[in-house]
C-alpha cells in the first residue's frame, strides 16, 4: 500500500489564516471530485472559518471523559473505516486527552498516512520543537504543544501562510481572531509588532532552509552538476595563513550585496596530515567567519584544487574567493598554483575572485622535514651507518670473502642502505647508496681500483642498484614516518578519549585538567586566562605551576585562544604545531569545566535564595495567623480593661489579665521558636557543652507544659544514668519542645512517658506518647520547618518546635529521630554522648537538615523541620542573636557566647 502524501500549511503566527486556507483547498478538491472529509477542524468560533465547514463531510468526533469533563478528539478509527482519499486535520501539534489512541495528533496523522490516506494539516512556526527556546526568548511564552521538526520536514508540501504584522493586528482589532474581551490583552502582549515580525522572519528562514533541501534532493536525483545560482553562496578557500582574515572579510562584503548571501569558509587538509597551516590562525579565522554569520568547514583532499571545486559544486556555490599566491617567483616552476588551477577549471557557472593581500610573494615556507619524528641520536646513528657502513662492509668483504660475486656484494650494500634508512631516514640512506655505488665500482667492478667500468652489464647492474637502493630507502622512510604518525595519533586518541570520558562523567576539576595538560606537554606551568571584553585586563581562572611574570597570553610560550575572551597559556617551551590539535581539545574542555563550575555555583546560589524565599513565605504565613491570634486576644483583653463603659468585677478582671498573660506566653513561645530556627539556619548557635545530669535538666524542661497536662507526664530517669555531654540550655529547650509536642497529641487521660537509658557510650532519652502516630514516610518530614502533621488546629503553633529541637540536638553532637510506639503512638528518641567518652568529629548540621523539596506534601503534625546548613542565610528580619528569657529563663540561649 502506497503511503499517503502530507501537505502542511505553515503559519507565521496565530490568526494568519491557516485553517481558512486548508478548508478552501478542501472545497477546491471536492469540486474536482476528490473524496475529501474533515477529520478534525477547530474553528474557534470564527464566523468566516465556520462558514467554510458548510458543504464538507465531517467525521464524527470521539468523546472522551477526563477529570469529570467531556472532551472531543479526532476519531482515528472512524477516519480509517471511512477511508477517504484526503483528510483535513487541523492543529497538528495538539496533545490528545489521556485515553485517546495516541498521545499527539501528529501521531494520529502518521497512522492515516501509513494507511494510504492523504492528509492536509496546519501548524504555526512557534510550535516547531527546535524553535521552542527562540520563540520563548521573543514572546516570553513557552509553547507546551510542539511537533518534531523532522515530521514537518518530511511533508511532501509545505506552504507558508503569511501576513504582515500590521495587517494581522488589524484583523485582530476587528475581532476576526479573538473575542473582543481578549483583543486588548493580545495586542499588548503576544501580538506586538516586534513579536510578529520576529516570528515572520523565523518562518521565512525555516522555509528557506526547507526549499534548499528540496533543491539539493532534486539536483541529486537528477544528477545536476551545473551550479544553479538560486542564492549567493560564497566559498572562501583558506590555507591557514595570515591572509585568511582579509579573504573572509572580503567574502562577507560580497555576500551582503545580495539578499540571503551565505559565506562558507573551507580549509583543505592533506590526507597524510603533513601541513604547514597554523592551528592558532585557523582557530582565529574560524571564530571570525562564525562571527560574520558564515560557517567553517574542514575537508580532507590530496588535490587541493579539485577538492575545493568539488566542495563548491556540492554546496551549489556561486563564487569562490581565493588569495593571490604567497609563493615566490621561482616556486612557480613546480606548477601554476591553486588559484590559477581553480580559475581554469571552475567553468562559466562559478566565479573565482583572486584577492590581493599583504602576504603576496612572502613565501609559503618549507614543508616539515621528513625526519621530524626522529631524534638526534637516531639521526647520528643513521649518518654513521650511511657513511661508515659501506666502508666497514668493504673492509670486511675484502679480508673475509673477496670472491662472493658482484650480485651478492650489491645485496649486502643494499642491506646497509636499508639499515641507514631505518635509523636516520631518507637522507642517510641516499648517502649510503651513493657511497656504496662508488665502493662497488672501485673494489668489485672490473677494472678494479678504477672508476671506469669495462662491461656494459655492470653499468646496468650498478644503475639498478642505485634505483633499488633509493626506492627501498624511500619506502622504508615513508613506512617509518607512517609508524611514527600512527603512534602519535594513538597517543592523541587516548588523550582525547580521556577528555571525552571526563566530559561525560563530569569528574575533572579545572586544577586536575590543567595539571594533566602540564604533564602531557611537559610544561612548567599552565593557566587559563579570561576577560570580560576586549578592553578588560586578563584574569586567571585557574593555574598549576609557578605564577607567570605577566598575565597576558601573548607573553606565554604557547597561547591557545578559545573564543575572543578566553585563552589557555603554557610556559616552559615552544610547542610543535602538530601538538596544538590536542591542546585545542584541552582548552575547550577547560572552558567547559569553568562554565560547569560557575553554573553549579549559580545553581547553589539560586537554591539558597529559593530556600530563603520559602522560609520567608512560611514565616509570613505564620506571622499572618499564628502570631496575630494571641495578639488579637491580648488586644481585646486590654481594650476591655480600658473601657469605661463596663464595670468589671474582680473575677472578670482576673480572667482578662489571665488571658493577656496566656497570650503573652504563647507569643513568647512562638517568637522563641522563630528566633531559634533563625539562629540554627545562620549558624549562630555556639553550644557550651559540659557534663550534665538528665534528672536535673528534664524537670526544668517541663516548665512550658500546661499545668493541667503536667500531671500526665511520667518521668523515669534512673539515678544511675550516666551524665551526658551537652549544653544545659539547648538541651532544656530541645526536650521541652519534644515534650510539649507529645502532650499536644496525646489523649487527655493517657500519660506521656519520659524515660532515660544508657547504651554503651550513648545515652537515650525517650519521649513516648499514645497519640495518632506518624506514617513511616512522614517520620523525616515532621522535622521540616513550618509544617504540622495530622489534624493539628491552626493556631497550635507555627510548626517549628521539632525543627528547633533537632537543630539543638545536632548542634550538641546528638541526634533526634522518630519511632513508632508499640501499641500506637510516636516515640521521640534523643541520643547524646555519655560523659567520659572521647568526643568525635560531629558536623555542625547533619545533611538531613538541608530543607525539604518544595514539591513535598505538607502535613500538619508536630513541628517538622530541617535547619539549614550554616552557610545558608535566613531573611534579615529573622536573624537576631539575642539571649532567650521569659518562661524558659537563660537556659534557652545557654549555648551562645
Amino acid at each position: 500500500m502506497a503511503r499517503g502524501k502530507l501537505r502542511i500549511y505553515l503559519g507565521a503566527a496565530p490568526g494568519v489564516g491557516k485553517t481558512y486556507a486548508m478548508l478552501a483547498e478542501a472545497h477546491r478538491r471536492v469540486e474536482r471530485g476528490t473524496d475529501c472529509v474533515v477529520a478534525f477542524v477547530e474553528h474557534h468560533d470564527r464566523p468566516r472559518t465556520e462558514v467554510l465547514l458548510h458543504g464538507l463531510e465531517q467525521v464524527e468526533r470521539q468523546q472522551l471523559a477526563y477529570r469529570d469533563t467531556e472532551f472531543s478528539e479526532m476519531d482515528v478509527d472512524a477516519v480509517l473505516a471511512r477511508r477517504p482519499a484526503v483528510a483535513m486535520v487541523d492543529e497538528l501539534p495538539h496533545t490528545n486527552v489521556p485515553g485517546a489512541r495516541n498521545r499527539k495528533r501528529w501521531q494520529d496523522v502518521e497512522e492515516l498516512l501509513a494507511a494510504g490516506i492523504d492528509v492536509v494539516s496546519t501548524v504555526n512556526i512557534q510550535h516547531l520543537e527546535s524553535l521552542g527556546d527562540v520563540v520563548e526568548s521573543i514572546t516570553g511564552v513557552r509553547q507546551q504543544e510542539t511537533v518534531p521538526d523532522d515530521f514537518v520536514r518530511r511533508a511532501d508540501q509545505v506552504e507558508l501562510v503569511d501576513m504582515s504584522p500590521h495587517a494581522l493586528r488589524r484583523r485582530m482589532a476587528h475581532g476576526n481572531i479573538y473575542k473582543p474581551d481578549k483583543v486588548d490583552a493580545a495586542l499588548s502582549n503576544y501580538f506586538r509588532p516586534g513579536n510578529l515580525t520576529a516570528l515572520r522572519e523565523l518562518a521565512l528562514l525555516w522555509l528557506a532552509d526547507r526549499v534548499d533541501e528540496y533543491l539539493q534532493e532534486y539536483r541529486s536525483e537528477h544528477r545536476v552538476s551545473k551550479i544553479w545560482g538560486s542564492r549567493e553562496r560564497i566559498v572562501v578557500g583558506l590555507t591557514g595563513g595570515p591572509e585568511g582574515r582579509t579573504l573572509i572579510r572580503r567574502a562577507a562584503r560580497l555576500a551582503e550585496k545580495g539578499a540571503g548571501g551565505e559565506v562558507l569558509a573551507v580549509y583543505i587538509a592533506r590526507s597524510d596530515g603533513l601541513t604547514a597551516a597554523s592551528p592558532k590562525e585557523l582557530a582565529v579565522q574560524r571564530t571570525l567567519v562564525e562571527d560574520l554569520g558564515g560557517t567553517f568547514h574542514h575537508v580532507v583532499g590530496d588535490d587541493v584544487s579539485a577538492a575545493l571545486l568539488d566542495f563548491s559544486r556540492g554546496v551549489n556555490a556561486t563564487q569562490i574567493v581565493l588569495g593571490v599566491s604567497r609563493r615566490k617567483s621561482w616556486q612557480y616552476v613546480f606548477g601554476p598554483g591553486v588559484g590559477a588551477t581553480v580559475a581554469r577549471d571552475s567553468g562559466p557557472d562559478l566565479d573565482v575572485h583572486l584577492v590581493t593581500h599583504d602576504e603576496i610573494g612572502s613565501g609559503r615556507g618549507l614543508a616539515p622535514a621528513a625526519r621530524a619524528g626522529i631524534g638526534r641520536g637516531r639521526r647520528a646513528w643513521g649518518w654513521a651507518t650511511g657513511i661508515g657502513g659501506p666502508a666497514l662492509l668493504t673492509l670486511l668483504l675484502s679480508n673475509a670473502a673477496p670472491h662472493l660475486g658482484l650480485a651478492n656484494d650489491m645485496l649486502l650494500f643494499l642491506a646497509v642502505t636499508v639499515a641507514a634508512a631505518l635509523l636516520g631516514g631518507l637522507l642517510p640512506a641516499l648517502c649510503s647508496a651513493a657511497v656504496g655505488t662508488i665502493l662497488l665500482n672501485w673494489f668489485y667492478t672490473p677494472p678494479i681500483h678504477r672508476l671506469t667500468i669495462a662491461d656494459p652489464k655492470n653499468i646496468l647492474a650498478l644503475a639498478i642498484f642505485i634505483g633499488v637502493a633509493v626506492s627501498v630507502a624511500s619506502v622504508v622512510d615513508v613506512a617509518a614516518r607512517r609508524t611514527h604518525q600512527a603512534a602519535r595519533l594513538r597517543a592523541e586518541s587516548e588523550v582525547l578519549a580521556f577528555l571525552a570520558g571526563s566530559v561525560l562523567r563530569g569528574e575533572t576539576s579545572l586544577e586536575a585538567l590543567l595539571d594533566r595538560v602540564r604533564e602531557t606537554f611537559a610544561m612548567e606551568s599552565v593557566a587559563l586566562l579570561e576577560r570580560a571584553d576586549d578592553t578588560s585586563p586578563w584574569t586567571c581562572a585557574g593555574r598549576v605551576g609557578p605564577e607567570f611574570a605577566t598575565g597576558r597570553p601573548e607573553d606565554a610560550d604557547v597561547d591557545m585562544p578559545v573564543g575572543d575572551h578566553t585563552a589557555l597559556v603554557l610556559h616552559g617551551r615552544v610547542l610543535p604545531a602538530e601538538d596544538r590539535r590536542v591542546l585545542a581539545a584541552f582548552a575547550a574542555q577547560a572552558v567547559v569545566v569553568v562554565d560547569r563550575e560557575r553554573l553549579k555555583s549559580e545553581a547553589d546560589t539560586a537554591r539558597t535564595l529559593a530556600e530563603g524565599n520559602r522560609i520567608r513565605t512560611a514565616l509570613l504565613a505564620a506571622v499572618s495567623h499564628d502570631l496575630r491570634t494571641p495578639l488579637a486576644g491580648i488586644k481585646a483583653s486590654v481594650s476591655s480593661l480600658r473601657s469605661h463603659d463596663i464595670e468589671w468585677s474582680e473575677r472578670d478582671r482576673a480572667d482578662l489579665l489571665e488571658a493577656i498573660e496566656s497570650g503573652a506566653d504563647r507569643l513568647d513561645h512562638l517568637v522563641g521558636n522563630l528566633l531559634d530556627m533563625s539562629r540554627l539556619q545562620t549558624g549562630t548557635v555556639r553550644p557550651l557543652v559540659r557534663e550534665v545530669d538528665l534528672d536535673e535538666v528534664v524537670p526544668m524542661a517541663l516548665g512550658g507544659v500546661p499545668d493541667e497536662s503536667l500531671a500526665l507526664v511520667d518521668l523515669d530517669i534512673p539515678e544511675t544514668l550516666p551524665m551526658v555531654v551537652a549544653d544545659p540550655g539547648l538541651l532544656e529547650r530541645s526536650v521541652g519542645n519534644v515534650v510539649e509536642n507529645a502532650v499536644k497529641y496525646t489523649p487527655g487521660d493517657v500519660p506521656v512517658l519520659i524515660a532515660g537509658s544508657a547504651h554503651g557510650d550513648r545515652v537515650e532519652l525517650r519521649v513516648v506518647d499514645r497519640g495518632p502516630g506518624v506514617p513511616d514516610d512522614a517520620k523525616t518530614r515532621i522535622f521540616a520547618p513550618f509544617q504540622r502533621h495530622g489534624d493539628a488546629p491552626r493556631g497550635a503553633g507555627v510548626g517549628l518546635g521539632l525543627a528547633v529541637a533537632r537543630g539543638f540536638a545536632e548542634a550538641m553532637g546528638g541526634t533526634l529521630v522518630a519511632e513508632d510506639t508499640p501499641g500506637g503512638g510516636l516515640t521521640m528518641v534523643l541520643t547524646l554522648r555519655a560523659a567520659g567518652v572521647p568526643a568525635q568529629d560531629v558536623p555542625y548540621v547533619d545533611s538531613e537538615l538541608a530543607g525539604d523539596d518544595e514539591d513535598q506534601p505538607r502535613g500538619e503534625r508536630g513541628d517538622q523541620g530541617h535547619a539549614q546548613p550554616p552557610h545558608h542565610q535566613a531573611p534579615e528580619d529573622v536573624v537576631p542573636q539575642l539571649v532567650r528569657g521569659a518562661r524558659h529563663g537563660e537556659g534557652a540561649a545557654g549555648g551562645e557566647r
